[in-house]
Formats: structure tokens, C-alpha cells, sequence
């Protein structure tokens, strides 16, 4: 049985979904992609939704920057070794989809990769937010590009905005 919960975040609230295999699914409040199939699922905590809200909060609170979670995401097996390779772009870091291309051993996929990339169910745990254009545009993201620009600058990956007014 999944189970799914709503939690805070600086971002706007992130829809958790989880059984007993491990963490399914992080949603933003408005996603590109909804994945979420919250008919079928009970809604109530568990332990890896509780355990999931508790890292993500220290992730926002900039005292986490690696996520220790049981993950089951679902999708194909080009999918899941795309997103697996998310998971080595460290906090801070960011990629070109060229170079993820590159990582998942298929350099001449890059809109496979790419398509891959924006429909990861595990945003923020698998940091598909790290992976921007080749010439370091923010390109898009299933949170929406102010969400990306948020974590990319919380990471310290981009800038602080300089207020010149302020």
C-alpha cells in the first residue's frame, strides 16, 4: 500500500508518497508532470514519509547536503539508470545534460537523457535540479525554474542575487 502525506517546504509544499519498499514519489504543489495517483494510495504518514520530511527539513536548513532514504522509484530501465546517476551530482555541483548524457554511457541521447531527467519522481533526493544547459542556462524543471533557481543559490551552485538597492 502507498501512503502519502503533504510537508512544508521553502518551495511550496511537497507531496510524499511511500510504501514499505522505500520512497515512490516527491511532488511539487504545481508539477510539470504529475505523477501522483493519490485515489489509489491511503492517505497517512509512514516511517519513510516521516523520515523523508525529517531530511528534506535539514536539507532546507542547509545541515544536509546527502539524503540516507530507502528509494523505489518506478519507471524503465533507461529511467532508473538516468536517475541513479542523478544521484552522484554532488550538492553545490551542477551538470550539463551533454555530460549526464555522458555519465549514463548514451552521449548521443541527450533528449532520452533529458526526458528521463524531467520525469524523476525523486526531485531534490535525486537532484535532477543540478543538470542545466551547456551554456549554464537554467533550462526546465519539473518545480518550475524559480524552484531550480532557489536550490541551485541555496546550494551556493549560482550566486547570491546582489540587491544593489537594498
Amino acid at each position: 500500500m502507498i501512503r502519502y502525506a503533504s510537508v512544508p517546504s521553502p518551495v511550496g509544499s511537497l507531496l510524499l508518497a511511500a510504501s514499505d519498499e522505500g520512497l515512490h514519489l516527491i511532488e511539487f504543489q504545481n508539477p510539470r508532470h504529475p505523477m501522483s495517483d493519490c485515489a489509489q494510495w491511503e492517505p497517512r504518514q509512514c516511517d519513510v514519509i516521516r523520515l523523508t520530511a525529517a531530511q528534506l527539513g535539514e536539507y532546507f536548513d542547509g545541515t544536509r547536503r546527502d539524503f540516507d532514504l530507502p528509494l523505489a522509484p518506478r519507471g524503465t530501465p533507461f529511467q532508473l539508470g538516468v536517475w541513479h546517476t542523478l544521484a552522484s551530482i554532488p550538492y553545490g555541483e551542477t551538470i550539463s545534460y551533454a555530460q549526464l548524457a555522458q555519465r549514463v554511457g548514451k552521449p548521443s541521447a541527450m533528449r532520452a537523457v533529458g526526458a528521463a531527467n524531467g520525469r524523476n519522481p525523486l526531485p531534490l533526493v535525486l537532484p535532477c535540479h543540478r543538470v542545466i544547459g551547456s551554456d549554464g542556462s537554467l533550462t526546465g524543471f519539473g518545480g518550475g525554474l524559480p524552484t531550480k533557481e532557489f536550490l541551485l543559490r541555496m546550494e551556493g551552485a549560482l550566486p547570491a542575487k546582489v540587491d544593489l538597492f537594498g
